[in-house]
C-alpha cells in the first residue's frame, strides 16, 4: 500500500472490502482529513461507522460497512471549482444526477456538493461516493 496518498489508500481499501463483501477494514492510515471523510460517509449513509483504535506505532481506523457504496475514490488531480461549474464535475465522476455524492474542501470545511451548492460556495474537490 502506498502511503504517498493516504486517503486514496484507505478509500481503495473500502473498494476492496465492498467488492468483497466484507463487514469492516481495519487500516493504519489515519489522519483528520480520512476521519472527516468517513465523517461525511456516515452521515451520507454510506458507512455504518468507525472508531479510532489506540495503538502504541499511531491509532488504527476500524470501519464498519453497509455494503451500500458501488464506487469510492480520490478526485486526481484536486480540482478547484467555482460555484457555477458543479454540473460538469457530476457528469464526470457520478453516474447519475441526484445519486452519490461529492466531497469537497471549502472555506468552511469539508462538506457534499450539495451543500456546498446550497450556500453558494465553491472548493477543491477531494473525493467521490456513490
Amino acid at each position: 500500500m502506498s502511503l504517498n496518498d493516504p486517503l486514496a489508500a484507505v478509500l481503495s481499501a473500502i473498494q476492496n472490502a465492498e467488492e468483497r463483501a466484507k463487514h469492516e477494514l481495519v487500516t493504519k492510515c489515519n489522519s483528520t482529513l480520512i476521519r472527516k471523510v468517513l465523517d461525511i460517509m456516515v452521515a451520507q449513509g454510506y458507512l455504518e461507522g468507525y472508531e479510532v483504535i489506540p495503538d502504541s506505532k499511531g491509532d488504527a481506523l476500524k470501519i464498519t460497512l453497509g455494503g451500500k457504496i458501488n464506487k469510492v475514490g480520490v478526485v486526481k488531480p484536486r480540482y478547484q471549482i467555482r460555484k457555477r461549474s458543479y454540473e460538469r464535475f457530476e457528469k464526470r465522476y457520478l453516474p447519475a444526477q441526484g445519486f452519490g455524492i461529492i466531497i469537497m474542501s471549502t472555506n468552511q470545511g469539508l462538506m457534499t456538493h450539495e451543500e456546498a451548492k446550497e450556500k453558494g460556495i465553491g472548493g477543491t474537490l477531494i473525493s467521490y461516493c456513490y
